[in-house]
């Protein structure tokens, strides 16, 4: 079967880049703590030498989870931009190789493809990032090629209007489901009427715990106050990650907590662990799984995804997960809350 061909079970959106990862040399550069968080400082006006560099095309919120469901068996598409340029080229064939079904991905003659370099410090980055400013179009589909899933993130902030075409969709597909993993330039919209018709929509919505505070006004102790406030707004299930302690999801009627799996080694790079948690636990679901089960999913693929660099190399198939459940501790499991 030719890849055009294939029915799609999920279709991501967002933007797509190439990170070009610079591992810093930690006696060159220290971090501080300030009143705004903490901050690397790098000497100025001087050369630093740095360890290695390392270029990983096709990334992205949307790109990664493309990619998570792909080595999960399903049939998974992206909707986004290239340039007109070999980065954009590079792009999708790093994409295909990954599995990716890359017909909706639109070439932008004349235009550069997104270019954004990762300052890599110990296991944590400071991303330098740039989105160029494409024509959002959204596809014109043929009956054999709506998807079962939309899955939406990151995109660009003069991508604004494009969500209302999203929407619009949607309203006219109502048998499609969309999970929805908000951007930074959608999360600073809050609860813009905008946003509101895709929360409404939105059969999952993962955020963590700083992101749902914010978003909707929650209490940050409270994590009963946030998935209220989150299904208030009509989302289906909620999801909450909490770093070390673990995540939360609700799908209205029972709630459960979740702690994380065992890391096998400290932290090597955490790009990409946010991508990998909320993609999985979307994955178990378009598996049929149901949310306690889907919570077993999700933080085996985060714990591998930052053993590696960037946010695919670690990414798991299923019967690598099946693997990991099988060797799983006794203590992980859901709890119901």
């Amino acid at each position: 079967m030719k890849n055009d061909d294939k029915k799609l079970d999920v279709l991501s959106v967002g933007d797509v880049v190439t990170d070009a990862f610079i591992n810093l040399i930690e006696k060159y550069e220290y971090l501080e703590d300030t009143d705004k968080g903490k901050v690397i400082n790098i000497p100025f006006g001087t050369k630093i030498p740095y360890d290695h560099a390392e270029v990983i095309e096709g990334v992205g919120n949307a790109p990664n989870a493309s990619v998570s469901f792909a080595r999960l068996g399903l049939n998974s598409g992206l909707v986004s931009n290239v340039g007109g340029d070999d980065w954009g080229k590079d792009i999708i064939r790093a994409l295909k190789k990954n599995g990716v079904d890359t017909r909706f991905v639109h070439e932008n003659p004349g235009k550069v493809s997104n270019y954004h370099y990762v300052l890599w410090y110990a296991e944590e980055r400071t991303i330098l990032i740039k989105h160029e400013e494409y024509d959002y179009k959204w596809p014109k589909f043929r009956p054999n090629d709506i998807p079962r899933w939309i899955y939406f993130s990151s995109i660009s902030e003069n991508a604004m209007p494009y969500h209302d075409e999203i929407s619009d969709w949607l309203d006219e597909n109502p048998d499609v489901k969309l999970a929805f993993q908000p951007g930074t330039f959608q999360m600073s919209e809050k609860l813009s009427d905008r946003m509101k018709r895709l929360y409404k929509r939105a059969e999952v919505v993962a955020l963590n715990r700083e992101e749902a505070t914010d978003v909707f006004g929650a209490n940050h102790e409270d994590i009963n106050d946030q998935l209220n406030k989150m299904h208030e707004v009509g989302i289906k299930i909620a999801l909450v990650t909490d770093g070390p302690n673990g995540a939360y999801a609700s799908d209205g009627n029972k709630r459960w907590s979740m702690p994380l799996y065992p890391d096998p080694a400290p932290p090597f790079e955490r790009t990409g662990a946010g991508d990998a948690f909320a993609s999985t636990f979307t994955a178990a679901l378009m598996h049929g799984a149901d949310v306690p089960s889907a919570l077993l999913w999700a933080p085996i693929n985060s714990m591998n995804v930052v053993q590696h660099v960037g946010a695919q190399e670690g990414l798991l198939t299923h019967d690598q997960i099946d693997y990991y459940l099988r060797n799983a501790p006794k203590d992980y499991h859901p709890s119901e809350m």
